[in-house]
């Protein structure tokens, strides 16, 4: 199961006014079309803690900038016997280097 944030929960994460860059919709049906993704969900809330509360994973993963004792669900995953993982980013990709990057070649817009 992947759980995606909503647009209105990607917007208060402070990441600036044009994000998301890609709408849920089509974030999920990318999420969708992979192979190791069984299910697609999302969540409106800031963080996933009710969802993975609600779901009790037997293991959660997040991306590499968080480290497992920072990880929203990880204490009450790891207490239930559960593991909890931080997964390395590949080619250190992020949009928001992307749209800086974007944005420096525009001459600041």
């Amino acid at each position: 199961m992947l759980a995606l944030n909503t647009d209105a929960s990607v917007r208060r994460l402070g990441k600036g006014g044009d994000r998301p860059v890609n709408p849920l919709e089509n974030r999920a049906a990318v999420a969708a079309a992979l192979e190791s993704v069984d299910l697609v969900t999302w969540f409106d809330e800031d963080t996933p803690a009710a969802l993975i509360e609600a779901v009790k994973p037997e293991i959660l993963v997040k991306g590499g900038d968080w480290v497992v004792d920072k990880i929203v669900g990880a204490a009450e995953t790891l207490a239930r016997g559960g593991q909890v993982f931080s997964i390395p980013f590949l080619h250190q990709t992020s949009t928001t280097k992307t749209l800086a990057k974007i944005r420096a070649a525009e001459g600041g817009k």
